[in-house]
């Protein structure tokens, strides 16, 4: 089945920087979330990021103009049936994910493909709440989506290879670098990067070093291009506590426990940049 048309669960950060890429591509996608003004704030979001995209002349006026005609926002849900692949995007919790595939499952044309966005939920899990295990799948885009290269394809037990195929390749069409990964809790990316920010939060709670010093210490003694716990705040600190979570209890080793700082400050309301203040403040 030709993919032509795509539609996106969750119009936030993830799914809005999904539904551009696709739409720069070409597809026509359908934008869906649960209220109106977080699919209006999506729609802005990618309006907003074209303009960057124009301001350094990797696109025309023209190609903005097109991407926007090509995605529509919506908030009812069996809007996306006419739809060749949906993509879940929504909240990193699995009693969210699960009742949107049961949804999806019942509504949707058996052909379709279900692919996840999620950064550590089991791919195996969600496709067995669904009739077609067979074409449910990870797609696991990274922030920001219209810059970054990577897309970690995951493969539940149940993935067949027709639906693998399918997904790489069109990974291969928004000029993304599709990487194979089989199901397990993290998949690679965060199975590695979340230990090191958790291990970076026990420090500052130990009182080894500030944040900034331990910032500072991976940007100049590892090149990296941000230090663990910016990082941590660009990703929003309750989505990470959801993932250690998620890695401890599916893998069942002490070593992902969360830090209990990252506890506290998810618990205060301290997010990271999306709430204004985190390991740093943003306001």
């Amino acid at each position: 089945m030709a993919i032509q048309t795509v539609g996106i669960i969750g119009a936030g950060t993830m799914g809005n920087g999904i539904a551009h890429v696709f739409a720069r591509s070409g597809f026509n996608v359908v934008l869906c979330d649960i209220e109106q003004r977080f699919v209006d704030r999506g729609l802005e979001t990618i309006s907003r990021n074209l303009d960057r995209e124009l301001a350094k002349n990797k696109i025309t006026t023209g190609d903005k103009a097109a991407t926007l005609e090509r995605v529509r926002g919506v908030i009812d849900r069996s809007k996306l049936s006419a739809c060749d692949l949906v993509i879940e995007a929504a909240t990193e919790k699995l009693e969210i994910k699960s009742g949107i595939f049961r949804e999806l499952d019942r509504m949707m044309k058996p052909e379709v493909i279900f692919a996840s966005n999620t950064s550590s939920i089991s791919i195996t899990k969600l496709a067995a709440l669904t009739g077609r295990p067979d074409k449910v799948i990870g797609m696991h885009f990274f922030n920001p989506v219209p810059v970054m290269k990577l897309v970690e394809v995951i493969r539940g037990l149940a993935t067949s290879q027709a639906t693998y195929d399918a997904v790489r390749d069109l990974a291969v069409r928004l000029e993304k670098t599709p990487v194979e990964v089989n199901d397990a809790p993290g998949f690679v990316s965060n199975r590695v990067l979340m230990p090191l920010l958790n291990e970076a939060m026990y420090a500052v709670m130990e009182g080894v070093a500030t944040a900034e010093a331990v910032d500072e210490v991976f940007k100049l003694g590892m090149a990296h291009p941000m230090g663990p716990l910016t990082l941590a705040d660009f990703i929003g600190l309750d989505v990470c506590l959801d993932i250690m979570r998620v890695m401890l209890n599916g893998l069942g080793d002490p070593k992902f426990r969360p830090c209990p700082l990252l506890i506290k400050m998810v618990d205060a309301g301290w997010l990271g940049r999306k709430s204004g203040r985190g390991f740093y403040s943003y306001k």
